[in-house]
Parts: C-alpha cells; structure tokens; sequence
C-alpha cells in the first residue's frame, strides 16, 4: 500500500517573504499544487515511482528534501480537500469522507499549530476565523456529497468499517488472481 498526502503539495512559494508567505490563504484548493499532485497520482496508477515534495508548514515553503514513493496495487490518497477538486476526485476508485466534530477538529488544530508548527494561540485565532473556517464551509463540508461513504469519527460505522475491508480484501484477492494468471500464462 501506498499513501500520498495532498498536504505535501503546497505551491512552492519560498521565493515570497516570510510575511508574504504568512498572509496566504492555505486552506484554500488553489494553495495546493494541484497538478502535480495528479501527476504523480497518475504516475502512482500506472506504476512509477515517484518524488513527492516535502513541506515545512512552519516556514510556509517546500524543502529541497522529497519522500520517494513507490507504487503499489492499493493507494490511499490523504486530504481534507481532495473531494473538493474534480480532478482529483475523478482518480479516485472509492472515496471517503472521515465526519469529525467541529470541536474536536478545533482541538486538533491549536494543539497541532501550537506543538509542532510553533504558532501562538493568538495567531491560531486569526487563522481559524480568517481562513480555516470559511474555508472548511466553502469547500470541505460540501464535498462530503461525493463520498462514496461516510464515517463518522471514532469508527463507529460498523457497517462502513466492514464494507471498506471486504472491498481491500476483494482488491487484493483480484490483485493476486491476476498475477496468478499471468504467471501461469509466461510458463
């Protein structure tokens, strides 16, 4: 299995000033390079490799560092805004929507923005009513409408929970079957 994370995606904007590069709205789609992240998706798909950029969310800007990701048959495709984009959405088999509280979100985020990306609780506020929520309203919430499934946080979606392992266990069991078959044909 493979994961890809929309969030190693953000434009390369180290060229800007750090001040330039505060004021920008990254909790919007157009902040993501959303191009490339399909053509590494595409390339994922058809089985290359590929150089996935890695991002200093401190800093605001792209390391000169990359994660090398190798493909495989299953790729779990990571971001709160890939339901939103139609040209990541059509690349996508199944499509799933983690439905989480707007309290626990809210948590995750100060606790988050304050450990580890060395913001202040001050600078957490402004963000969150300037851009995170209005955005979250705008795009995220209303692409839970092209989920294929819906699960509520915490994993209470028996049903859903079991739907999605008997779908991987499927996957993997027609995976192996064709290689199988493809062995069996070169011998």
């Amino acid at each position: 299995m493979t994961a890809i994370e929309h969030d190693a995606y953000y434009k390369d904007v180290g060229h800007l000033s750090y001040e330039d590069r505060a004021r920008i709205n990254f909790d919007h789609p157009e902040s993501l390079d959303n191009e490339l992240f399909c053509e590494h998706l595409d390339a994922l798909r058809s089985g290359r490799s590929v150089e996935k950029p890695r991002y200093d969310f401190a800093t605001h800007s792209r390391t000169p560092v990359t994660d090398r990701l190798v493909a495989s048959p299953i790729i779990v495709v990571e971001g709160i805004l890939v339901l939103a984009l139609p040209a990541i959405r059509e690349r996508l088999d199944v499509k799933l929507y983690v439905d989480t509280d707007s309290d626990i979100r809210l948590m995750r985020r100060i606790r988050r923005d304050l450990e580890q990306r060395g913001r202040t609780f001050a600078q957490v506020r402004q963000q969150y009513y300037e851009s995170v929520r209005p955005m979250h309203l705008a795009f995220v919430e209303p692409s839970k409408r092209f989920a294929d499934i819906i699960i509520p946080e915490g994993g209470q979606n028996r049903v859903a929970r079991e739907m999605i392992l008997a779908m991987l266990q499927k996957f993997v069991r027609d995976v192996d079957l064709a290689r199988s078959e493809a062995v069996t044909r070169e011998d």
